[in-house]
């Protein structure tokens, strides 16, 4: 099976980032607290997670291709040319930055849109699955019907405010099935089907 997913490292009271893109030494300390060890495609970078989230990164692996936001873009510093799952992503902007694209990076910029965006991403990805990051792309992609799963990765946490997961949808309420859970260390994972009308 294959579709569109988003996927966020979220707080007990839904935000994905505090207040002033803080909070993500807490948010994403799961993917160092474990004795399993995952490589990423980035050789300074390796993830130490619980057995249970190994096994919910594994889930990466049928991942072909990721639709992220502009912001998320410079936040990362485009991950220094690779993301840490190693696939092609598609960076949904305004302007393309300066120097880019570059050669031997995986790196496509749409200015059309989210929904162009995620047909590029879906050609990228063949057969496997679509992800796209929280905040902004996932709820266009939600009142736009393009997603298909929403996967938390609950974190034991409350930051106050900040980002939300999901914001302003234009279409809600939106029903989904589920939760499929997976409880790792000081982390919950959950996937959730959306029910298409």
């Amino acid at each position: 099976m294959s579709g569109v997913f988003t996927e966020a490292s979220m707080s007990l009271d839904g935000y994905i980032a505090g207040p002033g893109e803080s909070g993500f030494d807490l948010l994403f300390r799961w993917y160092g607290n474990g004795d399993v060890v995952r490589p990423t495609a980035q050789p300074d970078r390796t993830f130490r997670t619980s057995a249970a989230s190994a096994r919910h990164l594994r889930t990466l692996d049928d991942t072909g291709a990721l639709v992220v936001g502009r912001r998320l873009f410079d936040l990362t510093d485009g991950w220094g040319g690779m993301h840490p799952i190693g696939r092609p992503v598609v960076v949904v902007t305004h302007h393309v930055p300066d120097g880019w694209p570059r050669q031997g990076r995986w790196f496509t910029f749409v200015t059309d849109g989210v929904e162009s965006a995620v047909a590029q991403a879906r050609e990228l990805a063949g057969d496997r699955w679509v992800g796209v990051n929280g905040g902004s792309i996932s709820r266009q992609c939600l009142d736009l019907g393009l997603l298909d799963e929403i996967r938390v990765n609950l974190v034991p946490v409350l930051l106050g405010g900040g980002v939300p997961f999901f914001d302003r949808l234009a279409k809600a309420p939106v029903e989904l099935t589920g939760p499929t859970v997976i409880e790792g260390d000081e982390v919950t994972h959950l996937y959730y089907r959306v029910r298409q009308p």
